[in-house]
């Protein structure tokens, strides 16, 4: 037996909407969205009385896939009033390749993006950044240079 591939990678929100609005600025679309509660949520992910609200988001490759979710009950844990730094262990932060990094930026920034430092250039090969996103989530943006 062996891995097949990465499915997605979950991140839960504060709120669902901005969330999609913010990744959907940033090219992704919506697959799907469903309301997810009973005993198999339960069971799966390991809390009682689960009830929250996804959505399912795909790259324009359709290859990489984002779930949001915003938990109603238990409420989500962590209220984002103090943002965890880049170097907190667990998940890192998601990395997404774009094609003109300033552009991105400014589109994200009336979502709430913030740049967690300045835009870097990685030899002749990137420019890469990390920047705040909704409920916090540190994302990395890379442009290729030609």
């Amino acid at each position: 037996m062996t891995l097949q591939r990465i499915d997605n990678v979950g991140i839960v929100v504060e709120d669902l909407d901005a969330a999609i609005a913010f990744f959907t600025e940033l090219g992704m679309e919506v697959e799907g969205t469903a309301e997810i509660e009973g005993l198999f949520a339960d069971q799966a992910v390991g809390l009682q009385g689960v009830r929250s609200h996804i959505a399912m988001m795909r790259t324009p490759d359709g290859h990489g896939k984002l779930e949001l979710a915003q938990y109603h009950s238990p409420a989500a844990t962590g209220d984002g009033s103090h943002p965890l730094p880049p170097n907190t262990l667990g998940l890192h932060r998601v990395m997404f390749a774009v094609d003109d990094i300033d552009d991105t930026i400014a589109r994200l920034r009336p979502h709430g993006a913030e740049l967690l430092g300045e835009v870097a250039r990685y030899e002749d090969i990137y420019r890469l950044c990390y920047l705040r996103g909704p409920s916090g989530i540190i994302l990395a943006l890379a442009e290729e240079i030609s």
